[in-house]
């Protein structure tokens, strides 16, 4: 759950979104300050304290104008340090958006706040922070093809993309392809742990071999070495996201 950290200087607004944050599941605390000084010095603290410790902090929903230091000069001294928390602008000013995610900010909310919106930047904040969490890496794995008579080993990291044909699965790397009696919902659930994910019912994808997404007259494809492939409606939202984590990581 997210250690959240609200700034404001006008306490009816912090007692608002202090408010909504409380009452989302996925936030475990949060507290507020009333100025950027008093919140660098309290992230100071959750600093030193380190990701585990008591003060820590994970997220800080942050108004832009405020006396003295404002919330962009506090986002900009954030971007220095070595494990800063993630940062979601919430004011109700539209013109600084630019320079705000410029702060590499997660999200950037205006104010009145909406409940669903905020819930949206939060959620887009738990799962930045779930990708940054170390996570044990699967070891290498490889599948047994039939190479002229002979039978070869092709490592999964080789692997661009999977095409489903009937029971059997065929194999693209950037050498070249290979046939094999494996269902295509079979490897997906085997190689979901090496970064593959469905983005049709006959394609299975390596996230690390997407060169592209493109968008174009409402319809999404990917671009795998030199092969354009399409996304189904039913899986862009889901690739978008793994994406977007992926570059955030």
């Amino acid at each position: 759950m997210l250690r959240a950290l609200a700034v404001d200087d006008e306490r009816p607004s912090l007692g608002e979104l202090l408010y909504l944050l409380d009452a989302d599941p996925r936030i475990g605390r949060a507290e507020g300050a009333s100025d950027a000084t008093e919140a660098l010095r309290r992230i100071n603290r959750a600093l030193e304290s380190g990701p585990d410790g008591p003060e820590a902090i994970d997220v800080v929903f942050l108004d832009i104008q405020m006396p003295g230091l404002d919330g962009l000069d506090l986002a900009r001294l954030l971007t220095g340090f070595a494990s800063p928390p993630l940062v979601v602008f919430v004011t109700a000013h539209e013109d600084f958006a630019v320079r705000a995610f410029d702060l590499k900010a997660v999200d950037y909310v205006l104010k009145p706040v909406r409940r669903e919106r905020l819930a949206e930047a939060v959620r887009r904040a738990h799962e930045l922070r779930a990708a940054r969490i170390p996570v044990h890496e699967p070891e290498p794995d490889a599948i047994t093809v039939d190479l002229g008579g002979v039978r070869r080993l092709v490592q999964v990291e080789d692997i661009t993309h999977v095409e489903a044909q009937g029971d059997y699965a065929r194999l693209h790397t950037a050498a070249g392809s290979h046939l094999v009696r494996v269902p295509l919902s079979t490897l997906e659930e085997r190689w979901r742990p090496h970064g593959f994910v469905r983005i049709h019912r006959r394609h299975l994808v390596a996230l690390r071999h997407i060169g592209e997404l493109r968008l174009a007259a409402g319809t999404v494809s990917v671009l795998v070495g030199d092969e354009e492939l399409q996304v189904s409606r039913r899986h862009a939202r889901e690739l978008r996201d793994l994406l977007m984590r992926r570059g955030a990581a």
